[in-house]
């Protein structure tokens, strides 16, 4: 342990990484544009500034601390500094707030208004560049770039990828796919991770808003919305409710204010998919035949591996997303003369993903020759929709989900943190249901946020052996091990985002360290009060397989990705 005097308090440290932490734990929010605790340290903004007790300036970020070190974070001269850096970063920077999507929620607009730059005395000599709306779940808008590196590192650092990259030095700078590629020619997965963690609106998601209000309007539309778990526990940031909180029946009862039919709960369609995974795993593992499992749930991971790792592509589960299950079905449902009422389906799903936006457009992700699902929302797009409407989110009574597609188990819940899938999965595999058996399951090592979870379970006299993974550079240390033969596994779950789709990249952002940790707890805390506890137990499911399921599980339930 050692002390440092900051602003003349002592301060105590520990093992502290670097000196910025120690600063804003003792309740100073000294500034910062690039730096993000997940990600290594870059030090390129150097907002964060500091000034030692003899006059020397350093970026506190990566600066190690020291015992007996004397530090000042709010001098004449640091203000004069950071403001002076704030005028340069927005000289160089398109400064059409008003109609930014990010205004409001930018990083920068934000510090220009806290160090209070109220002019820009340099010109802006970069030329203007094309907006890249290539992809189908980003876009990238060049103009509004700041250089921090922010959105290279997550591409890089935490999924492994290294879509973005930079190019050029100097005054010439430019973040950019490798040779100035379009977005959706590279080898992107749309996981949002770079927009998550852009401050600006350089990078932002395609939204589909106005398209759904079009929809919206149309009286001869049925217009049908589910909404994913993860959703639930994070929408609510927005409006002011505690961090965490699941504010489902809110969500539902605010979707039919702004003009949705009906609305259904994707934890139903978690369930169908636990069903149909467990039972072609159980079919792999008698067989012993394209082991490990890869699940299917995430459609950054697929493309991940069809780009990839392409060797283990019949490795992948055949069952559709959840998302793109009850699409399937619902759609379906709808068909029958007697339902539709002369009206046309159309499906709009309330993701946090915005990878969700590509595995729309993917070949399998129709049924006879029909999309399944329209649009994608995400939770931010959603939040948008509300703001626009000027209900008072906070104090709308909950409603209900609509028959026959709302009820789900916990099991179905869960599939919005990272390990959920496989717990769900090991839940429906035990032949028992009491809270013994489900407390086993949840302390078998499946939960927490740890990068990469390795997991033991026998069943029925065979110890079947599970990988859990969550951030995409994380699963290739696993698929490389796999692929060289020095792992073995029968089942591998892996989530793109870290912590999984609580922090997809459709999520609200400023999500910081207790954030995370509250939206994980409120999925479990969600998975408590539910009755229902196994997807195999759910009786609208066991309905389902009895009537209008029947014969029909692999053309609605299933695709191919290879």
């Amino acid at each position: 342990m050692g002390v440092i005097t900051i602003d003349g308090m002592n301060v105590e440290f520990t093992d502290e990484k670097n000196l910025l932490t120690i600063i804003r734990k003792c309740g100073i929010d000294l500034p910062t544009l690039c730096y993000h605790s997940e990600l290594p340290t870059f030090g390129s903004c150097r907002l964060c500034m500091v000034e030692d007790e003899r006059g020397r300036m350093f970026a506190s970020c990566s600066e190690v601390p020291r015992d007996g070190m004397v530090i000042h974070t709010n001098t004449q001269r640091l203000k004069k500094y950071r403001k002076q850096i704030l005028e340069l970063l927005l000289a160089a920077h398109c400064r059409d707030c008003t109609t930014c999507v990010k205004t409001g929620s930018c990083r920068l607009q934000e510090l220009a208004n806290r160090l209070a730059v109220r002019e820009v005395r340099f010109e802006d000599t970069r030329e203007h560049q094309e907006i890249d709306f290539s992809s189908p779940a980003i876009v990238r808008d060049p103009n509004k770039c700041i250089l921090c590196g922010d959105c290279v590192r997550a591409c890089e650092e935490l999924q492994g990828i290294g879509a973005l990259s930079f190019a050029f030095r100097g005054s010439e700078a430019k973040v950019m796919p490798a040779f100035d590629k379009p977005l959706g020619s590279t080898n992107c997965v749309n996981c949002g991770q770079c927009r998550f963690h852009c401050p600006t609106g350089a990078i932002s998601i395609l939204t589909n808003v106005e398209a759904v209000w079009d929809v919206l309007a149309d009286p001869g539309t049925r217009v049908i919305a589910q909404v994913a778990p993860a959703v639930r526990v994070a929408l609510g940031d927005a409006f002011g409710m505690p961090k965490g909180e699941n504010v489902m029946g809110k969500i539902a009862a605010v979707l039919r204010r702004i003009g949705f039919d009906e609305v259904y709960d994707t934890t139903f369609s978690a369930d169908l998919t636990v069903m149909e995974e467990s039972s072609e795993f159980l079919g792999r593992l008698g067989s012993g035949e394209k082991l490990p499992l890869l699940t299917s749930c995430c459609p950054a991971w697929v493309k991940y591996v069809c780009d990839s790792y392409p060797d283990f592509k019949e490795n992948l589960s055949s069952c559709r997303s959840p998302q793109g299950m009850l699409s399937a079905i619902a759609k379906e449902w709808y068909r029958d003369p007697e339902r539709s009422s002369g009206k046309k389906t159309v499906m709009v799903s309330i993701m946090p993903c915005t990878a969700k936006k590509m595995e729309i457009e993917r070949p399998n992700s129709y049924t006879h020759g029909e999309k399944d699902t329209d649009y994608v929302l995400t939770t931010t797009e959603l939040i948008r929709m509300i703001r626009t409407t000027g209900v008072e989110f906070s104090g709308i009574e909950p409603e209900s989900t609509d028959m026959p597609f709302g009820i789900g188990s916990g099991g179905g819940v869960i599939f919005g943190v990272t390990g959920g899938v496989t717990e769900a999965v090991l839940r429906r595999l035990v032949p028992v249901h009491d809270k013994a058996a489900m407390s086993a399951i949840a302390e078998s090592g499946v939960r927490g946020d740890h990068p990469i979870k390795e997991v033991t379970v026998n069943y029925q006299g065979r110890d079947v052996r599970i990988c859990v993974v969550n951030g995409l550079a994380n699963a290739k240390i696993v698929m490389d091990k796999v692929r060289s033969g020095e792992a073995d596994y029968d089942l591998i779950e892996v989530m793109a985002c870290r912590r999984g789709c609580i922090m997809g990249g459709g999520q609200p952002m400023h999500a910081g360290p207790r954030t995370k940790v509250a939206r994980m707890e409120g999925i479990y805390r969600t998975d408590k009060s539910f009755t229902l506890k196994k997807s195999d137990e759910n009786p609208l499911v066991h309905s389902l397989y009895g009537s209008f399921l029947k014969g029909r599980e692999h053309e609605l339930l299933h695709n191919e990705f290879y």
